[in-house]
């Protein structure tokens, strides 16, 4: 009896522990990746597909040159609409992230596993309106959980956050696994560490809003610089200079149409990019 027990205890000092939590710590990262992933490159077809059927479009219009165009421009547009839905997400999901820490916290300071915890500001979260629910809410949902599972296996949780939904969310799921690491180095208590996060994030909120509404103005006025050589070619064709014809019949209009139209297309992104510096990370 005594060398049986000798033996099972000899099996379990020599369970290869760190092998099984990586293991378990991948099959986490590609769960909590896997749908956001498969989300994004559907988005991405669609705006290449989008970007391919505006080139015909234009090619049968306004020749080559007006291919080449109207891809730049249905390009700019797509890259833009993509970055003001991101800008969205990251907002809501930072709001809600901020949520689920403050029951975090309190799940934490009474005494509750990290894991259990977790899966309350999970369950909490899941249940909120279905506006939140589809900007960002069910990608923390899915994070959460993810991150709940790895608690209570053992396995790196700060690994698991940082892999965790998309790049909107994991932004902000970096700022609580560093709080994570900080607890697990030193030994500073978990929950006070992630209710400073809750309070950065909340503050982080508060001031891009606050940035993005002064910048409504700056935006506008991008658009407008957008859209003028439009403008101009409306006069010239209510003139009679016919400059639709010249843009479109000429080996110098089509050079003329494209240099131009990749001019207005940098002008915008230069400007988007110029606002997006303002907006605190």
């Amino acid at each position: 009896m005594s060398l049986a027990v000798a033996t099972l205890a000899a099996g379990v000092l020599c369970w290869p522990a760190g092998v099984g939590r990586g293991r378990l710590t991948g099959l986490r990262r590609r769960q909590a990746r896997e749908a956001p992933d498969r989300r994004s490159c559907a988005t991405r077809r669609c705006g290449l597909l989008l970007v391919a059927l505006a080139a015909a479009v234009g090619a049968l219009l306004a020749g080559p040159g007006g291919g080449l165009a109207a891809a730049m421009v249905s390009g700019t547009a797509v890259a833009r609409r993509r970055a003001g839905r991101d800008r969205r997400i990251a907002a809501t999901a930072a709001t809600g992230l901020s949520d689920a820490l403050g029951v975090l916290v309190a799940e934490l300071r009474v005494g509750a596993h990290p894991g259990d915890a977790i899966t309350a500001a999970a369950d909490i979260h899941s249940g909120g309106s279905p506006d939140v629910l589809s900007n960002g809410g069910k990608d923390i949902v899915r994070a959460l959980s993810a991150v709940a599972a790895a608690a209570r296996l053992g396995g790196d949780v700060p690994a698991v956050l940082r892999n965790a939904g998309p790049a909107p969310l994991r932004a902000w799921l970096g700022r609580l696994a560093d709080a994570w690491s900080l607890a697990d180095r030193y030994g500073i208590p978990l929950a006070d560490l992630l209710d400073a996060v809750r309070s950065d994030t909340e503050h982080r909120v508060r001031f891009a809003a606050e940035v993005q509404a002064r910048l409504a103005g700056p935006r506008a006025t991008a658009a407008v610089l957008a859209g003028l050589p439009l403008l101009g070619l409306a006069l010239g064709q209510a003139v009679g200079a016919a400059p639709w014809r010249v843009l479109c019949e000429t080996v110098v209009g089509q050079v003329l149409l494209v240099i131009g139209t990749a001019a207005a297309c940098l002008g915008v992104l230069w400007s988007a990019w110029l606002v997006s510096g303002a907006v605190p990370a």
